[in-house]
């Protein structure tokens, strides 16, 4: 018998718990705070990355963060600041960075990708929502350093080992794949696992397929207020209307924190601002890649090319920083010699805030205190390659299914 369920976020997470709880029976209504029309869901590279195997949170990431953290255009910015949300989020980050954790964090984000790519497939060659961009031509990572080299081949190693596709490229071997590079790069590392879409396509015809599918959406309404009863949620109110669901979703990112104490949980994420730059004109480019010592993503999507970029840890809030969008446009004409980001591409801009938690997994689960509230956030970096398989996942939980995969590493309550 299907249930009535609420979903709070209209992010790929939550579109994606929407689209196969649908399919299990249920009533789905998705409530944002926004118009769905931008956010994380919008700006982000656009990859399905199997090879992303290391989480954010591993040895060394602290110290850069401490490092950079006063120079605002650096790669990964934390913001000082004395809030203590993020002092402890900080602290359990850094304890999280270690050897240990990495080991056994690296065959869930493998499965977790795997199951995800599988599905986005599904997804495309079902026809269901409409046809739309998935490109399987892999992922490059552009070195020009010896240090940035050597580790990720390191890292191709491990993910070779784990039975992914990839290729180390010599010079000669990447001009022939990607023409027009900087004489200054050494190598890359090529991910034949991965592949690319365009995020806006998939958000559009998403949102168009669930709308058609009897889905309900209530935009511009701002969850204020919980009722429970008997350890359960009994009422979702808004600012404009009151619910009263079977089964709740909470999939709204880096909002996320706030609603769980409304709860009475305790859900450690802070925001990680990242920016992208839209090039509408052709520039050249073949494959989607990774500026190693920039860490900027670079993706050829329908009708443009997107430059992605940074990890700025500075609260909530949607500032767009000229520095940091300057430093990815310099990026982008530092590997490639024909190109160049006009300034009128720098204004137009946008940002998006990604959920992180202390240990870059994401939280996907029940919880103890109530019994029909189901987790699926923090998914930092990886939310749009992960989106289809949370979604799975968190529709098995509520329809009382074998899952695809086990979860117990992504458990809300894990301690750091």
């Amino acid at each position: 018998m299907g249930k009535n369920i609420v979903i709070i976020g209209g992010g790929i997470i939550g579109l994606s718990c929407a689209y196969y709880l649908l399919k299990e029976g249920h009533t789905i209504t998705v409530i944002d705070m926004s118009d769905m029309s931008a956010g994380a869901s919008y700006v982000n590279a656009g990859y399905l990355t199997p090879s992303h195997i290391i989480p954010l949170a591993s040895p060394g990431m602290m110290a850069k963060g401490i490092k950079w953290m006063f120079n605002s255009s650096s790669p990964f910015y934390m913001k000082p600041r004395l809030d203590p949300d993020f002092l402890r989020w900080a602290w359990n980050f850094n304890r999280s960075s270690t050897r240990a954790h990495v080991e056994k964090a690296i065959p869930l984000i493998k499965d977790i990708n795997l199951l995800s790519k599988d599905l986005y497939t599904d997804m495309h060659d079902s026809g269901e929502i409409g046809d739309f961009q998935l490109v399987k031509k892999g992922l490059l990572m552009l070195y020009k350093t010896k240090k940035e080299g050597d580790h990720e081949k390191e890292v191709a190693r491990r993910a070779s080992e784990l039975g992914l596709e990839v290729t180390e490229l010599t010079r000669k071997t990447l001009d022939s794949l990607q023409p027009h590079l900087s004489p200054d790069i050494l190598g890359a590392v090529h991910y034949e696992c991965d592949a690319h879409t365009s995020p806006n396509e998939i958000m559009t015809k998403l949102k168009t397929y669930l709308k058609q599918s009897g889905v309900i959406f209530k935009l511009g309404e701002e969850v204020t207020r919980f009722t429970k009863n008997d350890r359960r949620i009994a009422t979702v109110t808004t600012n404009k209307e009151s619910y009263t669901p079977d089964e709740v979703v909470l999939a709204c990112g880096s909002w996320s924190q706030q609603l769980g104490r409304a709860l009475g949980i305790r859900l450690a994420i802070q925001a990680g601002k990242g920016y992208r730059i839209n090039v509408p004109r052709p520039i050249g480019i073949e494959l989607p890649a990774i500026l190693m010592e920039a860490k900027v993503a670079v993706t050829p999507m329908k009708g443009f090319t997107r430059f992605a970029g940074t990890m700025e840890l500075s609260g909530i809030n949607h500032i767009i920083r000229t520095e940091r969008v300057r430093a990815i446009a310099k990026a982008a004409g530092n590997y490639y010699t024909n190109v160049h980001i006009q300034e009128e591409e720098i204004a137009r801009a946008q940002c998006g805030l990604r959920p992180v938690t202390p240990d870059g997994l994401p939280y996907i689960g029940r919880t103890s205190q109530l019994n029909n509230l189901t987790i699926a956030t923090g998914h930092a970096m990886m939310g749009w390659s992960l989106g289809p398989a949370t979604g799975k996942l968190v529709s098995e939980i509520i329809s009382n299914k074998k899952l695809s995969m086990s979860i117990d590493g992504f458990h809300p309550q894990r301690r750091f």
